[in-house]
């Protein structure tokens, strides 16, 4: 058996994993660990496409099984991370049916779209140097930090995001992803500065503010990803 052929691969199941692994401590009541799993799944799906260019080891079924874990860590895990939100917020409408308050459920829009943004993703060959739509792992990076930075300001459980603002969210990603909006990717031919001054500028950025605010950063450093994307992407095609 030719190991090096399926280490990108196996490191894309770490991916798949991460997200199960969300899922799962969101059923126990764990959402801080849950969003953790989302960074760490982040990880892996940066780690097995480096691996697989540095190894020349690109295949089909490399590509097929990387889109099936993204589903899972980045369209699943999400829309269970903000059901769970929803499902705590205050001033969320009583609208149930079979016994159960069904309005959290809309946070399973974003995995839906996902689906969408994956499949349309999977045979567009534009998007090299830019997507087109956010990607499902910039999307599911903002919905973990929801939790994070909840935490950090010790409000994560007493629904103080509120239902119609998680609902916002919800449908405003949703619409990115499956928008003809360009975002930069972080794929650099080089590390000069030259051509790649946005990417630098959002990692300095994104840097500092982490270093500062640490977990309450996250929301806007992903705000300040799309804004940047919104006016600065069509000057690096």
């Amino acid at each position: 058996m030719n190991i090096k052929q399926h280490l990108p691969n196996a490191i894309t199941c770490g991916n798949l994993l991460s997200g199960c692994f969300s899922i799962l401590f969101l059923t126990l009541d764990m959402p801080v660990k849950a969003a953790y799993m989302i960074f760490v799944a982040g990880l892996f799906d940066f780690l097995d496409g480096f691996t697989a260019r540095l190894l020349h080891t690109h295949s089909p079924i490399g590509a097929n099984l990387d889109s099936l874990s993204d589903m899972v860590s980045f369209g699943v895990a999400p829309g269970f991370i903000m059901c769970w939100l929803m499902d705590r917020a205050t001033d969320i409408p009583s609208v149930t049916l079979l016994g159960i308050c069904i309005l959290p459920s809309l946070a399973f829009l974003l995995p839906m779209f996902s689906a969408i943004r994956l499949a349309r993703f999977n045979i567009d060959d534009t998007q090299k140097t830019t997507f087109r739509g956010i990607p499902t792992p910039g999307m599911a990076i903002f919905i973990a930090s929801i939790p994070l930075a909840l935490s950090q300001v010790r409000h994560l459980s007493d629904g103080a995001l509120g239902y119609w603002a998680c609902l916002g969210i919800t449908l405003f990603f949703s619409f990115l992803m499956v928008s003809n909006l360009r975002f930069f990717s972080f794929k650099m031919n080089s590390a000069k500065w030259k051509g790649n001054e946005v990417r630098w500028i959002f990692l300095l950025v994104a840097v500092a503010s982490f270093a500062i605010f640490r977990m309450v950063a996250l929301p806007f450093v992903m705000v300040l990803y799309i804004l940047m994307s919104i006016f600065f992407t069509k000057k690096m095609e």
